[in-house]
């Protein structure tokens, strides 16, 4: 029997939205995730991440919204199918997934950051 495995996480992040949404392409490609859909005028994001032994590929749906000039809200949704076998193998891997992600892009941003 198969099912999902859900978790979410909201960031408030100290840069503006365009800067972030231009490095989150970056960030996929470093750890060769695929982007499904993209809906630039709404800054929303569809990414499948890749499978790993015993486990399937996580969807992440991330949606970025403005707070001020400096300021962006992060909100990250993931959700990994499960069967009773794979449920072992894969516990904590959607978090991990997130987190992963979320610490990429900070990578990321702050080179970017070093760099100017």
């Amino acid at each position: 029997m198969a099912y999902l495995r859900e978790e979410k996480e909201k960031l408030e992040v100290s840069y503006p939205i365009k800067k972030l949404w231009d490095n989150i392409p970056r960030t996929l490609e470093k750890l060769k995730w695929t982007a499904e859909e993209t809906e630039e005028a709404k800054f929303h994001l569809k990414v499948k991440t890749k499978g790993a032994f015993l486990s399937y590929s996580s969807t992440m749906m991330i949606d970025l919204t403005i707070v001020d000039e400096n300021t962006t809200k992060m909100a990250i949704a993931a959700e990994t199918p499960v069967t009773t076998i794979t449920s072992i193998a894969d516990y904590g891997r959607t978090r991990e997934r997130i987190d992963i992600f979320v610490t990429t892009l900070a990578k990321q941003m702050e080179g970017e950051k070093k760099q100017q």
